[in-house]
């Protein structure tokens, strides 16, 4: 591929066949655990690879079972792998709880502290070393790391635009609405919207995508269809055909 890498300011500039792509660090939220974050933030990481950007990834909170090797993480496997990054495990994913809960319950249950001030210090490093960063929550825009700091609270701390990953099964109008809303409320700019068509018997992608930039406001960037194998290269290679990296 013909392409040249320009920084200008905090944002990366790659010029590929003639096309002026303009990149931002993002923060990749989603309407709900098990939405398909990881798996979008890893396809989006590698299609930014592959036209030249050193990307860095960052997992701030995980939680669930520990892998037995590498990662404790395989939410961070995934996203270091699609990214190539060979930052610390400790910079690319500060807190890792072993129970699958919310940062503010793992921590709770565990009788751990949380320092948000470490978790952007070390988003700072990972900016520091890299042209753009991709920044993947947990759960939801509101799921609580504090007593009284939530997901939205720390895109907000990392003065990010957010990218929302939304279901098609029904029900997701509504949560992707209150997502959008959230977004607004705490000031947090969003990019856009990107369907994960992985519930067949849902909404009709069109008409969902039509109700959503219409009630929404935003841009539906482009859908992922049904994948009976999701992986990172299926993953980026429909953005790449999508021209999202053109318009982020």
């Amino acid at each position: 591929m013909c392409q040249s890498v320009v920084i200008s300011g905090n944002d990366i500039i790659v010029r590929s066949y003639g096309l002026h792509i303009t990149l931002k660090s993002y923060f990749i939220t989603g309407t709900d655990t098990g939405i398909g974050k990881t798996y979008l933030t890893a396809g989006l990481a590698l299609a930014m690879k592959n036209s030249g950007i050193d990307v860095g990834v960052m997992k701030p909170f995980a939680t669930g079972t520990p892998q037995k090797t590498g990662y404790k993480s395989e939410d961070v496997k995934i996203l270091v792998e699609a990214s190539g990054t060979k930052d610390d495990e400790n910079l690319i994913n500060p807190y890792f709880f072993p129970i699958p809960a919310s940062p503010y319950m793992a921590a709770n249950k565990l009788k751990s502290l949380i320092d948000v001030s470490l978790v952007l210090e070390r988003f700072e490093k990972l900016q520091s070393l890299h042209d753009a960063v991709l920044v993947e929550g947990i759960g939801g825009i509101m799921t609580p790391i504090l007593k009284d700091y939530c997901i939205a609270d720390l895109i907000k701390d990392m003065n990010l635009e957010a990218l929302v990953v939304a279901g098609s099964r029904i029900g997701t109008i509504n949560h992707t609405l209150l997502t959008c809303y959230a977004c607004r409320k705490y000031g947090i700019k969003t990019k856009g919207i990107i369907i994960n068509n992985f519930d067949t018997t849902g909404y009709a992608v069109d008409d969902l995508k039509t109700d959503l930039t219409n009630l929404s406001g935003l841009v539906v960037l482009c859908s992922i269809p049904h994948l009976d194998e999701c992986n990172a290269n299926k993953i980026s290679k429909i953005l790449m055909e999508n021209d999202v990296l053109s318009v982020l």
